[in-house]
C-alpha cells in the first residue's frame, strides 16, 4: 500500500496561475492562461481535453521542455521533493538548461511519451538505453547499473528481460516498447511520473496490462502520477481525480466520482456526450463539440451506372468483396515460419461495415493488406464483385485500386512531408486522369470542408497540422476518388473523444450518401460497436467469431472474445476493470483454449453457426 502522508504536507506538484506562451512570427500565442491544480503525494491526476488544450505544453513546462519559441510568462511550477523535506523548488524559475533542472530531469520527475518508437534510439539495444538512465544520473555504473536494468526490466513485466535487455526497439510489439518506454522511466525511482497518453496507439489488453502494471507500480514504489489523456474510460479506470483543460485553460476539477456523476461544465458534458458506448442505438449519434458540415457537390454526385458494380438485379444480398480460406506466413529471423493468417474466409456485403477487432499482432492489417492486393497469400483468394466483369487482368486491377482505397492507421507515416495538403488530397485525382485543375481544386476544396478542415490551410505541409488533422487529411485523399470500398485500419486510434465523435459521425453518413462499403479496423471495441454492422473477432491469425455487433456484445461465445470484452475501460467508475481477470495470458494463446475451442496440432477446429448469423470456431456447437 502507498503509505499515507501528514494531512499537512504540502501536495508533491503544485502549479499555480500558469501562463505559458509561444513567440511566433504573427505575435504571440498564449497556449496555456493560469492554470492551476496540485497532484498530491501518491495520488493518480488526469488532465484530459482534446488535442491542442494545452496538456501536453502543461506537461512539458513541468520536465523543463518547453519548445524553444515558448516560455513561462508567469505563475509558479512547485516541486516538493521527498528526498529534501521541507524544500520547495519553483520549476518555472529554473534555467532550462542549468543544472538543477537536470538534476531533476529523469531523476526525480520522468515522463512517458505518447510515441515509444519515436522516443526510443533505434540503434541501441533497449538495455543499453534503460541502464544510460542509470548512469547519467550517477547512481550507479558497470555492473550495478545493469543489474538495475535488469531489475526493471523485470518489473515492467517483460517475459524474458535477458532477452529483451540485448533486443532493439524495432523487435519489439507496441506493448513491449510501452514497457521499455516506462522502464526508463522509472529506473531511477522517480517521484513523479508523468504519462502522456501511454496507452494511445495500443489495443485494449495490452492497455489494461500496461494501465496494471502502472497501478501495481505506484503501489510498490510509492509513486505518484500524472496522466495525460483523452480516454475518459482510461481515467474513469486509474485516476483519483480530474483536471478537464479546454484552449489552455481549465474547465473543470475534481474528484473522480463527482466530474463523472456530477459534470457541471457545458465543455464536460459535451467530452462524455462525444465518447462511443456499448449498446448505443442503431439510430443513435455521438454529439461531437464541433459538427462537420454535410457533403455535398461533386463528392455527392451520382455515380455512372455500371452494370458491373450495381446490385445484381434479384439478388437482396449481393457480395461485394469474398475472402475465401486465406493463409499467409512469414520467415522467421531464426527459422521455421511464422504464421499471420490462418484459413480466414468472411464476406462483405455491399453497403455494410464489416468490424475487425483483435490485439495487436493477430493479423489484421496482414489481412487488409491482402484485400488491397498489396501482399501475395501463400493460398486461398480475395474477390472483388467487379473484377469478372472486366475485361482483362491489367483493367481489373486499374478499376480495383479506383474502387477500393485505403485509410491508414499512421498519418504522419503515410503522407508526404515534402507535399502540400492540395498535392497530397489531388494526387489520387491527378493519378487517374480525372477532370482539370479547376475541378481538382473544388474537388478538393470539398473535400477538406467534409472532413472539418480550412480550405485556407491547402497550402500548408503536413508538419504543422495536428495528429488528428492528419489524419482528416488522410480520409479526405481516400475519398477523392469516391470508392466504392473503404478499408480503414484504425482511422481513429489517434484522435481524441471529439474529433474521433467527428470522424465516425462523417463515417456513418457518407456511407448510406455515397453507398460505401466499409472494413473498419480496430482495437476500440466501442467504436466498432458504434460503427459496424457485423464483427469479426481475430486471435493469432485465426478467425474465432463473426456475429452481428448486437448478437456478438449481447452472447460472446469464444473465450478470447469475452476475454477481449472485459479490456474495455468504460467511462464509468461503477465498473472499472477487473485486472485479475486479465492477468492471464493464455486467453490469447490458442493451444491453451478450453474445448472446444482449442486450436493445435491435434485439434483443428472449423466456423460452427450458433444461430442469428453467428459463428464460432469450435470442433462443435458450443
Amino acid at each position: 500500500m502507498i503509505p499515507a502522508r501528514p494531512a499537512a504536507a504540502p501536495p508533491l506538484l503544485q502549479l499555480r496561475s500558469v501562463r505559458i506562451g509561444f513567440d511566433l512570427p504573427e505575435g504571440q500565442l498564449i497556449a496555456v492562461r493560469d492554470v492551476s491544480f496540485s497532484v498530491p503525494h501518491g495520488g493518480v491526476v488526469a488532465l484530459v481535453g482534446e488535442s491542442g488544450s494545452g496538456k501536453t505544453v502543461v506537461s512539458q513546462s513541468i520536465m523543463g521542455l518547453l519548445p524553444r519559441r515558448a516560455r513561462i510568462l508567469g505563475g509558479e511550477i512547485l516541486f516538493a521533493d521527498p528526498d529534501t523535506p521541507g524544500t520547495v523548488v519553483d520549476i518555472a524559475r529554473l534555467p532550462a538548461e542549468g543544472r538543477q533542472i537536470r538534476r531533476l530531469r529523469g531523476r526525480r520527475i520522468s515522463i512517458i511519451f505518447q510515441e515509444p518508437m519515436t522516443s526510443l534510439s533505434t540503434l541501441h539495444t533497449v538495455g543499453n538505453q534503460v541502464r544510460e538512465a542509470v548512469e547519467v544520473h550517477r547512481l550507479a555504473t558497470g555492473r550495478l547499473a545493469e543489474e538495475l536494468a535488469h531489475d526493471m526490466l523485470h518489473r515492467t513485466g517483460f517475459p524474458d528481460p535477458a532477452r529483451a535487455y540485448r533486443a532493439y526497439p524495432f523487435e519489439l510489439s507496441g506493448g513491449l516498447r510501452q514497457r521499455a518506454m516506462i522502464a526508463m522511466a522509472l529506473v531511477c525511482r522517480p517521484a513523479l511520473l508523468i504519462a502522456d497518453e501511454p496507452t494511445t496507439a495500443l489495443d485494449v489488453t495490452v492497455q489494461a496490462r500496461i494501465l496494471k502494471l502502472l497501478r501495481d507500480l505506484r503501489s510498490e514504489l510509492g509513486m505518484t502520477m500524472l496522466m495525460i489523456t483523452h480516454d475518459l474510460g482510461v481515467v474513469a479506470t486509474v485516476a483519483d481525480e480530474a483536471v478537464v483543460m479546454f484552449r489552455g485553460e481549465i474547465m473543470e476539477s475534481g474528484a473522480i466520482d463527482d466530474i463523472y456523476r456530477r459534470p457541471g461544465h457545458p465543455y464536460l458534458k459535451a467530452l462524455m456526450a462525444a465518447v462511443p458506448r456499448f449498446n448505443m442505438g442503431r439510430d443513435e449519434r455521438l454529439v461531437p463539440l464541433r459538427e462537420i458540415g454535410p457533403a455535398g457537390g461533386r463528392l455527392l454526385a451520382p455515380r455512372d451506372e455500371d452494370p458491373a458494380t450495381g446490385p445484381p438485379a434479384g439478388d437482396p444480398d449481393p457480395v461485394l468483396l469474398r475472402v475465401d480460406r486465406v493463409c499467409m506466413s512469414y520467415a522467421a529471423r531464426r527459422g521455421g515460419r511464422l504464421t499471420a493468417l490462418d484459413d480466414v474466409s468472411f464476406d462483405v456485403r455491399r453497403g455494410e461495415c464489416l468490424g475487425i477487432v483483435g490485439e495487436s499482432g493477430c493479423g489484421k492489417t496482414t489481412l487488409a493488406r491482402i484485400i488491397m492486393r498489396a501482399l501475395q497469400p501463400d493460398s486461398g483468394v480475395v474477390r472483388y464483385a467487379a473484377d469478372r466483369e472486366s475485361p482483362g487482368p491489367v483493367e481489373a486491377l486499374a478499376r480495383f485500386r479506383r474502387e477500393v482505397q485505403f485509410v491508414f492507421q499512421d498519418p504522419f507515416g503515410s503522407l508526404n512531408p515534402r507535399m502540400t495538403v492540395f498535392d497530397i488530397v489531388s494526387e489520387p485525382l491527378v493519378i487517374h486522369g480525372i477532370g482539370d485543375h479547376a475541378s481538382r481544386r473544388a474537388m478538393v476544396s470539398e473535400l477538406m470542408q467534409a472532413v472539418g478542415l480550412d480550405i485556407r490551410h491547402l497550402t500548408r505541409y503536413p508538419h504543422s497540422f495536428s495528429g488528428g488533422q492528419r489524419q482528416r487529411i488522410a480520409i479526405a485523399r481516400a475519398l477523392a476518388l469516391r470508392p466504392r470500398l473503404l478499408v480503414c485500419d484504425e482511422p481513429v486510434s489517434a484522435l481524441d473523444v471529439s474529433i474521433q465523435a467527428q470522424i465516425l459521425n462523417l463515417l456513418r453518413d457518407l456511407r448510406g450518401a455515397l453507398d460505401l462499403t466499409y472494413i473498419f479496423i480496430s482495437h476500440n471495441l466501442a467504436v466498432v460497436d458504434y460503427i459496424a454492422d457485423r464483427i469479426a473477432v481475430l486471435c493469432a491469425g485465426r478467425l474465432v467469431e463473426l456475429a452481428p455487433r448486437d448478437v456478438l456484445f449481447a452472447r460472446p461465445v469464444h473465450p478470447y472474445t469475452r476475454a477481449l470484452l472485459s479490456a474495455v475501460p468504460e467511462p464509468d467508475p461503477d465498473r472499472p476493470l477487473d485486472f485479475n481477470a486479465l492477468a492471464d495470458p493464455r486467453q490469447s494463446i490458442p493451444s491453451e483454449w478450453p474445448m472446444p475451442f482449442r486450436s493445435d496440432d491435434r485439434h483443428h477446429p472449423g466456423l460452427v453457426d450458433v444461430g442469428d448469423g453467428h459463428l464460432v470456431r469450435a470442433a462443435h456447437a458450443p
